[in-house]
């Protein structure tokens, strides 16, 4: 017979409260400004506005006045009327750092854009960076090898440089930038691709690790 006492007291010790949330309401959307009200937020946090239907369409946090708070969404905002319910999502001003996102396609806020899983790192970073002291940077006192020999012998780059690659339509920046990437001596190389075609950059040439992060991908 099961001891109705011990069965509650073994269940409540497994019972988590969820976390408690901080919703609101759409009060009105002009254009790409969402207006939220019942809810208090500061500038750059991101919230998710759930339509009646279920959809669901992220929004962040870029001004208020009184007790309403002014969002742009990151996507179109299609499927969600007035009254949806506006909620604070957790966590969602920070990317996750680690080797997992090696060979991994991402955007600008780190979900994937490969079709795999949301990779799943154990360090967390903000997405708003702290500016960095100049004169706290180290020296640039070593050659970096990009495999491409007109650079190596007279553009040299020395590793943590800063360099531009400025050209005309058509003239073989993509393809200067692809050899880069495959011939550079290094054991990461991170890109970050703004309004890049597709076809640029996929699928990956053999040996090739890079971590993608692409802010409108095509």
């Amino acid at each position: 017979m099961i001891d109705f006492a011990q069965e509650v007291e073994r269940s409540v010790a497994s019972i988590r409260a969820p976390r408690p949330e901080r919703c609101g309401t759409l009060a009105r959307l002009v254009g790409l400004r969402l207006e939220a009200r019942g809810i208090m937020a500061p500038i750059g946090t991101c919230c998710e506005i759930l339509g009646r239907d279920g959809h669901r369409v992220e929004a962040e946090v870029v001004g208020f006045q009184d007790k309403t708070l002014f969002l742009m969404p990151f996507t179109e905002p299609a499927g969600i009327g007035p009254g949806a319910l506006v909620r604070v999502m957790p966590d969602a001003g920070q990317v996750c750092l680690g080797n997992e996102l090696l060979g991994r396609v991402i955007d600008g806020r780190g979900q994937p854009l490969d079709g795999l899983p949301r990779p799943r790192c154990d360090t967390r970073l903000s997405m708003l960076g702290l500016p960095v002291n100049p004169m706290e940077r180290g020296p640039i006192n070593r050659a970096l090898d990009v495999g491409v020999k007109a650079i190596n012998g007279l553009l040299t780059i020395g590793r943590g440089q800063r360099i531009g690659l400025i050209a005309g339509s058509g003239v073989g920046k993509s393809v200067l930038l692809g050899m880069l990437t495959r011939f550079t001596q290094a054991d990461v190389k991170p890109w970050a691709l703004k309004a890049w075609p597709r076809r640029w950059w996929w699928p990956r040439p053999p040996m090739f690790r890079p971590c993608c992060a692409s802010k409108q991908p095509r």
